[in-house]
């Protein structure tokens, strides 16, 4: 029996659960659809993922395919503490052993807290380093997951350059965003929008370069999330077209 799945079974709120339910879209022609709750907080989840931090890698897996979000959102958790320990000294896998989990198991990633906590802390982190020793290739998963028709999936690759902006590497970024500027999910919208605001956040100039060039053309949601930090006289400039 897995531990981690057992310990949220007996913890489950249903009438939380039903709000969940509403919270993240699960009704027909939403974008949660189908998924089942347990009603169960985020500092709760993080309690059990240290509690269970040590659990066999199977039940790792187990608990990222399972059809309670909040399971799947634990072994999230989990995964991320385990790549972040592995590579280093006392490590006994390379971190290349929980990315290709991750990858192979992105299918069960399909929902934006699900990718949120882990696109930018396990394959953002790893690709950059890979990228940074030499290994450029290793960036054709962005554009693989971009190009790919699953929502998830393009998330994913945008939020997974978050790590790229946090060392002012903006490149990787902005060409996805060119990518999703005709995307058709408001969940892409604000997912792009919002790592354009992190690029202005460290470098303005850079994104006022990009912007300058697309905003027209860029969805409003989109526009809203990039500029939400500027200047109240230039977010309207921008909105009305005047810039």
């Amino acid at each position: 029996m897995n531990p981690v799945i057992t310990a949220l079974k007996e913890i489950s709120d249903p009438e939380k659960a039903e709000k969940n339910k509403k919270f993240f879209q699960c009704f027909p022609g939403g974008y949660g659809e189908g998924d089942q709750f347990l009603g169960i907080t985020v500092p709760v989840l993080r309690k059990i993922t240290w509690l269970h931090r040590n659990i066999a890698e199977n039940d790792i897996r187990d608990c990222i395919r399972s059809k309670y979000h909040e399971v799947r959102l634990t072994g999230i958790f989990l995964l991320v503490e385990r790549y972040k320990k592995s590579g280093g000294k006392n490590s006994a896998s390379p971190p290349e052993k929980w990315v290709n989990m991750y990858l192979e198991n992105k299918g069960y990633v399909n929902n934006w807290d699900l990718v949120d906590s882990s696109a930018a802390q396990i394959l953002g982190d790893y690709l950059r380093k890979k990228a940074a020793s030499g290994k450029k290739e290793s960036l054709d998963i962005l554009t693989q997951l971009s190009r790919s028709p699953s929502l998830w999936d393009n998330r994913i690759a945008m939020i997974a350059t978050q790590e790229f902006i946090r060392y002012g590497e903006f490149t990787a970024t902005l060409e996805l965003a060119d990518v999703f500027l005709d995307h058709p999910h408001d969940l892409m919208h604000k997912a792009t929008g919002w790592m354009l605001r992190e690029i202005g956040n460290r470098d303005k100039i850079s994104l006022d370069t990009y912007l300058k060039k697309t905003y027209k053309k860029m969805p409003r949601t989109m526009l809203r999330y990039a500029i939400e930090k500027f200047p109240e006289a230039e977010r309207k400039a921008y909105l009305s077209g005047g810039i």
